[in-house]
């Protein structure tokens, strides 16, 4: 290490360039505004072929090393004429660099080749992924990066125009474009290799928790307006989601908006009959499915018209034009479908606020990571995605409930683990009724869903995240009707709520797992 170093932030002069990349977006335009300066040009491989195919003087790595290019191309630029003429500081080792006949290399473009792309095909093995890892180009992109008092370097095409422009007008480059640059380049690397680790280490949950994302937009405002916030995509994100849909109308999405569609949409996904779900805040305030979408919007919306209002509706088959017809006369913020038809498109134009998003394919919930942040680091958990089916269940109680009863809790299980804990939620013929969310008591929510669901509860089957720690909320529902529950069980009090249960004559079922979603 030299101790005692000045970082030169004088503007530098630019006599030598590298140029190494697998995008060769705008190089050339580069390339041609390189050449006009009489600035060297060094290059390997497809980029310098490219050049040339364009008339611009280039001269070849290998040529310049003296040392060809071996190994299949996997020794390339790893020599120390490279990487000496990159790093070295030019006025602490000149006389070095000129005793092994090192030239200072001023500016180095260069990107990678894309991991993500070929770990993102469906037959990529490990041998293909370990030969589409980019050892050179990182370490000319660090080296550049770290040597930013006399270095300047470029990973993305887009800024390729501010050196363009400062070569042209002031015929050097500031030392604050070099520090930008220099950062974004760490940026560029640091992301490469959080990716390679990702997809080698193995275990989700190993001891280091690496992640990466990109930027996919500024938002307004996040949950609040004096928040601010950004959207940010996974890598290599293709998928039928939020961020990749396409918006035919409305105003731009807020962060609220983005984190109610993407509730709506994971709800949604649930289910393989047509569906239709409707949220706000995050909660799911009317689910209905059936084999007419048109009646599973009624449903759903009638479900609780008044927390509809303003809310998102999700769907998840194509949107029809009387689909659109009867969501068009109440406000809602958001519809979602996997397609719209001309006439739907034609009919939400009148309601020009309205955000309509088309989805694409909706495919069915896969594994993934959770990730929520907190004071000195984050939480991480699998996705909630438990299949709950018949046989999962076990009768507890005297009465036993009836094959409609089973398929109705089944139903409402999957509608209730998209809701708040503490959840509980009342459900008839495959459509929510009442549901009661994010309460500090169990009996509280219970009461929720009561008031809600008013005399439509009569029949219906109530469903409970997780078990009751008292006979209250069964003591609470003994006279509306209702004709089973499904709780998880696993209480201390368990047989004090079955008693409860036999004494209304409420048929009672444990399903041995909960769905709190906090």
């Amino acid at each position: 290490m030299i101790q005692g170093l000045d970082l030169n932030k004088s503007p530098i002069k630019i006599k030598r360039a590298l140029l190494s990349v697998y995008d060769k977006s705008n190089i050339v335009e580069l390339a041609h505004t390189l050449n006009k300066k009489n600035i060297e040009i060094l290059s390997t491989g497809g980029t310098a072929k490219t050049l040339r195919q364009e008339n611009i003087k280039v001269v070849d790595v290998s040529d310049y090393t003296q040392f060809p290019e071996i190994m299949n191309g996997r020794i390339k630029t790893i020599n120390p004429l490279i990487g000496g003429g990159i790093l070295g500081l030019r006025d602490k080792h000149e006389s070095e660099a000129k005793r092994n006949s090192i030239n200072w290399i001023d500016l180095v473009i260069c990107n990678l080749y894309p991991f993500s792309d070929v770990i993102s095909l469906e037959n990529c093995e490990t041998n293909l992924a370990l030969e589409n890892i980019d050892i050179g180009g990182p370490t000319m992109i660090r080296s550049a990066a770290k040597n930013i008092g006399w270095t300047c370097v470029v990973i993305d095409p887009n800024d390729y125009s501010i050196i363009i422009d400062e070569l042209e007008q002031k015929n050097h480059i500031s030392y604050n474009t070099r520090k930008k640059l220099s950062a974004k380049a760490f940026g560029h690397t640091a992301q490469y290799d959080t990716l390679i680790h990702n997809y080698f280490k193995g275990d989700q949950l190993s001891n280091n928790l690496t992640l990466t994302f990109k930027k996919h937009s500024n938002l307004r405002y996040g949950e609040n307006p004096h928040q601010s916030a950004a959207s940010y995509n996974i890598i290599n994100n293709n998928d039928s989601n939020i961020l990749n849909a396409t918006i035919h109308q409305g105003k731009k999405l807020s962060y609220n908006n983005i984190m109610d569609a993407d509730g709506a949409l994971a709800c949604v996904k649930e289910f393989d009959d047509p569906a239709c779900v409707i949220v706000k805040h995050a909660n799911p305030c009317g689910v209905s499915i059936g084999t007419d979408l048109l009646e599973n919007y009624n449903r759903a919306f009638n479900a609780d018209s008044v927390s509809a209002f303003g809310g998102i509706v999700a769907l998840n088959r194509i949107c029809t034009d009387d689909i659109a017809e009867a969501i068009s006369k109440v406000f809602v913020e958001i519809v979602l479908a996997p397609a719209f038809d001309k006439k739907s498109l034609e009919i939400f134009k009148s309601k020009n606020k309205l955000r309509v998003l088309e989805i694409g394919e909706i495919k069915k919930r896969v594994p993934k990571l959770e990730i929520r942040n907190l004071d000195g680091g984050v939480l991480v958990q699998d996705v909630d995605n438990k299949n709950l089916i018949k046989k999962d269940l076990k009768v507890v109680t005297e009465k036993s409930p009836s094959d409609g009863d089973i398929q109705t809790g089944l139903f409402a299980w999957k509608v209730l683990r998209h809701a708040k804990s503490n959840g509980i939620l009342i459900a008839k013929d495959n459509t929510t009724i009442g549901l009661g969310a994010g309460q500090v008591s169990r009996v509280d929510a219970v009461s929720m869903a009561l008031k809600k669901g008013g005399d439509k509860v009569v029949g219906g089957v109530l469903v409970s995240d997780a078990f009751f720690p008292f006979r209250d909320s069964i003591d609470t529902i003994k006279d509306s009707g209702i004709s089973c529950v499904i709780q998880p069980g696993g209480s201390i009090r368990d047989q004090e709520v079955i008693d409860a249960c036999n004494e209304s004559g409420i048929s009672m079922l444990f399903t041995g797992v909960r769905c709190f979603k906090h």
